[in-house]
Formats: structure tokens, sequence, C-alpha cells
């Protein structure tokens, strides 16, 4: 992960950072009625002057803003007209309609559930939910955050949902959180060792996103993140842990809002982000990164004093990182550099099975010592 560029990534520039806390620039109004029409299914839309996150951003969209759509390209993006004014969103944050239909209101609140019913609410900014149980299957509708379902049936890691307005089909189970939706999420438990630990392991980047790449072999730092996570996984289950991944597949692009959600959807009782470093200068070893000294520190303590045992590659210590999955989580969270790809040394030596295996039990014993075991 490069210091410079790639920090902006992870503080969430751009649309993920829109979708969380910009306010909105314009107040909601009624699309040209003889236009198809779209409804903003996100907390909040930039809007940009191009097709291109890079592009620059014209206006900022509300929740349930209707838009009339002009045009769409083969890359999700949309074009759309509001007010006097056009330009471009992505296109999985619009809930398409008909011209001239009125807007749907807000889900009720579904009542109180019996003994024989489950409930839960929608913890994304836009929750897709689908025909059935998997990416393949067509999207029917998109949920907004706080929207409460009852949940009709499991399936692997989907759920079958039915919303207060008759609206059902299938949503991912990492984005829901059973139960009321004022839960309130205890603190982290520090004791007892790693039984039982609810632990989410974020391999960084995925999709489009490839992160940094190696200057030797052009390794991806998306694939190595993955595979690194999948070890760290797998071992600590096999030590009892309760783990999940916030993406197992390189196709997958969970957005950084996401990764946080997931984080506290499942009150997580530690969240670690795995990544590889990148750098203009020679640099090379590894670098643990913390946000809140009374919520990250001893984290982040814990897994660079096992990086630093021998590993192979130097500790560079602990630092302060302002990035989004550690600022916004309210979980104790760290994200963990495993060495620089930027290094050809480095990018050779984390490549290797030895490598990989002291690494990753140097983070499985770290989050051990965190957790007195």
């Amino acid at each position: 992960m490069k210091l410079t560029a790639k920090t902006a990534s992870l503080l969430g520039a751009g649309l993920l950072t829109a979708l969380l806390a910009w306010p909105a620039l314009m107040e909601p109004t009624q699309a040209t009625a003889n236009s198809s029409q779209a409804k903003v299914a996100a907390t909040s839309l930039n809007v940009r002057s191009e097709p291109s996150l890079q592009s620059s951003v014209v206006a900022t969209l509300k929740y349930g803003t209707t838009v009339a759509v002009v045009s769409e390209d083969s890359h999700g993006w949309v074009k759309i007209k509001y007010q006097q004014a056009s330009g471009w969103v992505a296109g999985y944050y619009l809930q398409k309609g008909k011209a001239g239909t009125a807007a749907s209101p807000a889900p009720a609140p579904v009542p109180a559930a019996s003994a024989s019913k489950k409930t839960g609410t929608v913890a994304a900014d836009a929750l897709r939910m689908r025909k059935g149980p998997g990416l393949e299957h067509d999207i029917l509708h998109v949920l907004a955050m706080g929207t409460q379902v009852e949940i009709l049936k499991k399936q692997a890691d989907w759920l079958q949902t039915r919303t207060a307005d008759g609206k059902t089909g299938w949503v991912s189970s990492m984005y829901i959180r059973e139960g009321t939706s004022n839960r309130v999420v205890s603190s982290s438990n520090k004791s007892g060792g790693l039984r039982g630990k609810v632990i989410v392991i974020d391999p960084g980047h995925g999709g489009s996103d490839v992160g940094t790449l190696g200057t030797k072999w052009s390794t991806e730092e998306k694939t190595l993140n993955r595979q690194t996570s999948l070890l760290v996984a797998s071992k600590l289950r096999q030590r009892g842990a309760q783990v999940i991944l916030t993406r197992t597949s390189d196709a997958q692009k969970p957005s950084l809002a996401q990764r946080v959600a997931i984080s506290e959807v499942k009150a997580a009782d530690a969240f670690v982000s795995i990544h590889y470093n990148s750098s203009t200068k020679p640099n090379s070893g590894t670098l643990t990164f913390f946000y809140a000294q009374n919520k990250d520190y001893d984290l982040a303590r814990s897994i660079e004093t096992r990086l630093a045992g021998g590993i192979g590659l130097k500790s560079n210590g602990i630092s302060f990182g302002d990035y989004h999955v550690l600022r916004e989580n309210d979980r104790p969270s760290v994200l963990v550099e495993l060495g620089f790809l930027s290094n050809p040394k480095d990018e050779q030596f984390v490549r290797t099975a030895a490598y990989q295996e002291k690494a990753v039990q140097a983070i499985v014993d770290g989050l051990a010592d965190y957790f007195g075991g």
C-alpha cells in the first residue's frame, strides 16, 4: 500500500466518502415526467462531470432524490438529469422506476417480532435484494440503510428476507444486523483467549482495485492480501475463533463503508485489515497502523510485537493511521502492512510459503496475546 496516493483511497475518497458523510448540496425534486426515472438509494450520492471516479463532483444528492435517467455506459455509470444540471453517477446506487410514478414511501417499521419470527436491519448504505441466493441472480430492489426486514430463510451466506411493504428477495447476510435496529454493541472482550472470539479479517482492495503492483514480478496486492487472509482465517478457526472475511475472491470489491459495516454488525472483537506496502523510496519491512489510542493501540502493539519477533522482515513498528476502515470502525481495529512490493527483495520474499507461514502465525499469535490466551 502506498503511503501517499493509496492513503487517499483508504480514507474513503470520492464516491465512498460521499456515501457516508458528505452533505447534500440540493433538495430533492421530481424528475422530468417524460423520461425514465430512478431514486437515489445511498445515504448521499456524488454526481460527476464524467463517468469516472477521477472526474469532478458537480452535485451531491440525498437518499430518495428522484432523477431522470438519460443514458448508461457499459461500465455501470448512468447519466442523469436533475433540475437544470446533468452528470454521471454509479448505477448500482440508483433504484430505477417508471416515468410519472410517485416515489414509493419509506418502508414502515417492522412490527415487533413474535417468537416464531426473526427480524434484521440493513447495515449497508445500499443493499441489493436479489431473486436468488447468489451474485449471479438479478437485482430486484435496493434497500437503504436502516430498513427492517423479516428473515424467512437462510442458505449459506444469504438470507431470504421480506420488507414491511412486501418486497421479498435474497440479501447477503454480512449486511444484515439480526434483531432490532437499536441494538447496542457491547465492548470488546479482551480475555479468555481466541476461542469464541469474533474476528473480521479484511483482505484489502479487490475487483478492479488491485492495490499496488510488485516492481519485479508484478505481484497484485489484492491477490496476496486474499491469500494471506485466508491463511489467517484458517489458523484462527483451528483455535476456536469465529472468523468473518470481508471478501473471499479477487472479483469482490466491498466498499470501505461495507467493510466497516461488517465489523460493526458482527460486533467484532477485533478487525484486522491485511495489506502489502509500496513506496518511492527503497523501504522494507512491516508496519502496523492504529487509529484510536484507547480502542486500537493494544491490538496493534500485540500484533506488531509478534511480527517483530523474527518473520524474516524487519518491523517498522506501529504508527497512527487516519484510514477509513480504522477511523470509522467502532470495534478494535488495525491495518497491517506485511512488506513492500515496491522493493524487489521484499516482493520476492513475501511471495514464499515460508514467509506467509511466519507472517500469518505472527498475526494469529498477536491476536491470542491480545485476548490473553
